[in-house]
């Protein structure tokens, strides 16, 4: 491709600080993916351990390629905003060109994200990457033990196209659920100097990530269908040391996800770290206090579990709001995530691995508590109604947009199959899709 279609504007010089940062951001959010694997993984059932760690690994594969080739461009290239959905596919197809550099008075120049920036393009399109992974992993667990492997690689690689990079595109690159010009709040509030009066929040992907997942999760479990002797029976974790592995790892990893989603080392990444861990910690207490007064005990799981919510909850808010804040918004997350799991049984709908109860709910009440406790413009903070209003109708529109798409594409692979059959599910989906056990008995 040629030089030219990098606008003249992108090239500067390079901070390094920043950029070893976010190098370090990205790092820390791939490794939340396999986090997730070993998560999941421990939650399933011993004979489907394996191909529940392998849908996340498979999202991994998929995604990082498509990203590479069309992904980063959908979203974030600059090129189209068209119907504020999604930018040209094509423009920076394959990422070679975020490499150029060029000359100018006798210093190197290279591609930023932004202008002025001082980060490099490349290195934001390998951060939003990681980005794009965790989240179609996410959606896995929904479908714990019964899908061919085949057709989830097929729908991650679809829905990553036509879901998750437009609906990025729509919050973080200036399209419709932004706070650009053009976009849904500047439509309702009005603009000033091209920005909207009162711009959504979703600082680190509260709607991109978790209300995304979660609308998919919720799908998918519907239209694929339970697991053989749902609610007729039991389906313990084979694994619980897995489970609080998978946890620890998240949290560690989220720090990349929230702080780096500051775009350097500075303030807003001090305060983002602080409330990813006050939130994170105080929806684990949330959660088990919960367990403890409705069933008797405090769980491990409940307490592994406790802290995703929290890490959810704080996800669209952790750069908004005081470290007091994060620890109400906590509990309140770790106490409604508790019951919220409860809404397949009563539903009757198999989110098999909480996707639903925990990444939904909590992600909605990450996003639409920002209506109260963002500092500023938060009702509590002497703002008046219409931060809340940005913020519910920014989840409302995200969640329906993409329950439409997610529900297209799910009927469209119903040909292919999505189930393996009933004696493979009952003998173990690991056996049958990847021929392997995970553990051999002599």
């Amino acid at each position: 491709m040629l030089l030219a279609s990098v606008p003249d504007e992108l090239f500067g010089k390079v901070d390094t600080g920043t950029t070893a940062w976010m190098l370090m951001s990205a790092a820390l959010v791939l490794l939340m993916t396999p986090a997730l694997a070993f998560f999941y993984g421990g939650l399933s059932r011993q004979k489907s351990v394996l191909n529940m760690m392998m849908m996340s690994v498979g999202s991994l594969g998929v995604v990082s390629v498509i990203y590479v080739l069309w992904g980063y461009s959908t979203s974030f290239s600059g090129e189209g905003n068209y119907l504020g959905l999604f930018d040209n596919p094509f423009t920076y197809f394959g990422l070679d060109q975020l490499t150029q550099t060029k000359e100018v008075a006798g210093e190197t120049q290279y591609v930023l994200s932004a202008a002025g920036s001082g980060l490099p393009a490349i290195v934001f399109a390998g951060f939003q990457l990681t980005f794009a992974v965790i989240t179609v992993a996410l959606i896995s667990g929904a479908l714990a033990e019964r899908v061919k492997f085949g057709t989830w690689l097929l729908f991650t690689a679809i829905w990553t196209t036509i879901v998750y990079l437009p609906l990025a595109h729509m919050v973080w690159g200036g399209g419709l659920l932004s706070g650009k010009e053009g976009g849904i709040a500047a439509a309702m509030f009005g603009t000033t100097d091209g920005a909207a009066n009162v711009a959504p929040i979703d600082f680190a992907g509260g709607t991109v990530v978790h209300i995304n997942a979660g609308i998919a999760g919720l799908i998918l479990a519907i239209v694929v269908g339970k697991r053989l002797g749902f609610g007729k029976q039991s389906y313990r974790p084979h694994n619980i040391p897995f489970v609080m592995l998978g946890a620890a790892l998240l949290w560690f990893g989220w720090f990349g996800f929230n702080a780096g989603s500051a775009g350097t080392a500075n303030m807003t990444a001090g305060l983002a770290w602080v409330n990813t861990t006050a939130a994170t910690a105080a929806a684990m207490l949330g959660w088990l206090a919960v367990e403890k007064f409705r069933d008797g005990h405090a769980t491990t799981v409940g307490a592994a579990s406790g802290v995703v919510a929290g890490l959810v909850a704080v996800t669209p808010a952790c750069a908004n709001i005081s470290p007091v804040g994060a620890i109400g918004l906590g509990i309140v997350a770790g106490v409604a995530a508790a019951y919220g799991v409860g809404l397949k049984t009563k539903f009757g709908f198999d989110d098999s691995l909480d996707v639903v109860g925990v990444h939904l709910v909590a992600g909605l009440i990450g996003t639409i508590s920002l209506g109260f406790i963002a500092k500023d413009t938060g009702l509590f903070y002497g703002g008046d109604y219409k931060q809340l209003v940005v913020q519910v109708v920014i989840a409302l529109v995200a969640m329906a947009f993409t329950a439409v798409l997610t529900i297209a594409i799910a009927y469209a692979l119903k040909p292919l199959g999505w189930r393996v059959d009933k004696e493979s599910e009952a003998d173990g989906i690991d056996n049958s899709e990847h021929a392997e056990t995970a553990y051999d008995l002599v």
